[in-house]
């Protein structure tokens, strides 16, 4: 059932769309830009953060400044003795943060890496309340750029995409991400399925879509159609592990269907029964993972990286 503010939502885009649809399309984009509430959404929510929350007190905190605003990087070192220990970076999806990943830095941690957790603009510990590829992406490069070149990095839902467009360049005056391994967990690979998909859902008419296509355009610097992670990871052709549940009710399974074949260094992971949230905490899913990103990697394939 469809929520007050949703409702609200699509009674007001509507409206100006019979009067203005330029103006409903930039308005819509702006929506689907604008971030959620930070705060826990119900017992379970608040039982998983103040769960995470204490996990990560003993990381470090620091904020990087941005084109706009900042980000907040949760730097957790090993604590192995390990002069050398390969460095992973974790960034959460939309309307999540660092503290729910917790679980999954944990098992990185014990598998030996050194991790480091990034908030995105919009949330957590992060400034904002507005959140698109591009920005996002600027917020992964400055943490390479802080903590030196990762030797594997991963994304869940938005995230991952967000970590695809970073490795691929999509945005070249950003910079390109060099990690040589990525994990992507319940992550859409057509973000101009999902830009499609929010604009059904509020009502957009085919005027009004149009327009929010030319305000994205406008503001990230490419079509909705070029963001997309096939593509790069045709182009990259990086080890590559897809994590997902064929029961994600929130992205669908078909876009990790659509890697299967794009190359030989991607590989599949159907983690069943997890959904598009528990997946990260799912033991199965976090080992595979910790495998794929550390334990398979090669020593001639660890990347250099700067001390921080």
């Amino acid at each position: 059932m469809a929520s007050l503010a949703h409702k609200v939502t699509r009674l007001t885009l509507s409206q100006l769309e019979r009067v203005a649809p330029a103006a409903s399309g930039r308005l819509a984009f702006e929506l689907f830009c604008l971030t959620p509430s930070r705060k826990p959404k119900g017992s379970k929510a608040r039982e998983a953060f103040d769960v995470g929350r204490e996990r990560l007190r003993g990381a470090i905190v620091t904020k990087l400044a941005l084109s706009k605003g900042m980000a907040a990087m949760h730097h957790w070192p090993q604590s192995s003795g390990d002069p050398s220990p390969a460095r992973v970076l974790v960034v959460h999806g939309w309307g999540s943060r660092a503290e729910y990943l917790s679980a999954l830095a944990v098992g990185l941690r014990q598998a030996g890496a050194d991790v480091v957790l990034l908030d995105l603009p919009g949330h957590g510990a992060s400034s904002g309340r507005r959140l698109d590829l591009r920005i996002a992406t600027e917020a992964i490069l400055a943490a390479e750029r802080q903590f030196g070149a990762f030797d594997g990095v991963v994304g869940h839902s938005f995230g991952g995409a967000a970590v695809m467009m970073a490795a691929g360049g999509v945005f070249a005056d950003i910079g390109t991400l060099k990690a040589r391994r990525i994990a992507l967990i319940g992550s859409p690979s057509s973000m101009a399925d999902v830009f499609n998909g929010f604009a059904k859902s509020v009502g957009l008419g085919r005027t009004s879509i149009a327009a929010m296509r030319s305000r994205a355009f406008d503001l990230v610097g490419c079509s909705v159609d070029e963001l997309d992670g096939v593509s790069v990871a045709r182009r990259i052709d990086r080890p590559l592990l897809v994590v997902h549940a064929e029961d994600d009710k929130e992205v669908h399974v078909g876009h990790a269907q659509r890697y299967i074949g794009v190359s030989p260094h991607v590989r599949h992971l159907w983690a069943n029964g997890h959904g598009h949230r528990r997946i990260v905490s799912a033991a199965e899913v976090i080992s595979a993972v910790g495998d794929f990103l550390l334990r398979e990697m090669p020593p001639h394939e660890s990347v250099r990286r700067a001390s921080s």
